[in-house]
């Protein structure tokens, strides 16, 4: 590939960042964007490990899905080194597995450490919660999730509050 070409390509990547705990669906997103429709691609998915990077093109744009595992031995790490992570995104998105009753407060104070390094860094970005794993269809179990936390948090956010101090009394109440 000759250098011009190399430059448009390099201009038109767009880089995102995917996180969230671990089983909360991000892989699949991942899947999901890069147009995979066979089914037994699911459910032979491992858990990521680390920062897996996913590069493929679509809509005339190269992109570079960061996907990060989600288990705890990894977060903290994420966190340290979250700037040289975010350097170049594009678009930061944070998956939240509505079904993990046992581990939504978790969630959502990961989401909030999050938050606070994005603020206190100043970074501006195109920010999205995906709420996965939600089904009509299915009685909800999690009676604490209602439109109301939904716009809190969007509320929150935008304001740049500490989140979710209802969060971190429910974690320490459970430990």
């Amino acid at each position: 590939m000759n250098t011009a070409m190399r430059e448009i390509t390099t201009i038109n990547t767009k880089k995102v960042l995917i996180m969230g705990l671990d089983n909360s669906g991000k892989t699949s997103i991942v899947l999901c964007l890069k147009g995979v429709k066979n089914l037994s691609s699911f459910s032979l998915l491992n858990p990521t490990r680390g920062v897996k990077i996913n590069k493929f093109q679509a809509l005339g744009s190269e992109y570079s899905i960061w996907d990060f595992g989600g288990q705890e031995q990894f977060r903290e790490d994420y966190l340290n080194d979250f700037q040289n992570h975010i350097k170049k995104a594009n678009k930061f998105i944070y998956v939240l597995d509505i079904q993990d009753q046992e581990r939504f407060y978790i969630s959502l104070d990961y989401l909030d450490k999050i938050v606070i390094i994005l603020r206190k860094h100043r970074i501006n970005i195109d920010f999205s919660i995906f709420l996965h794993k939600y089904d009509p269809d299915l009685e909800f179990i999690n009676k604490e999730f209602s439109d109301k936390l939904v716009s809190d948090l969007i509320r929150k956010i935008k304001k740049g509050r500490k989140i979710f101090c209802l969060a971190k009394r429910k974690i320490q109440k459970r430990q």
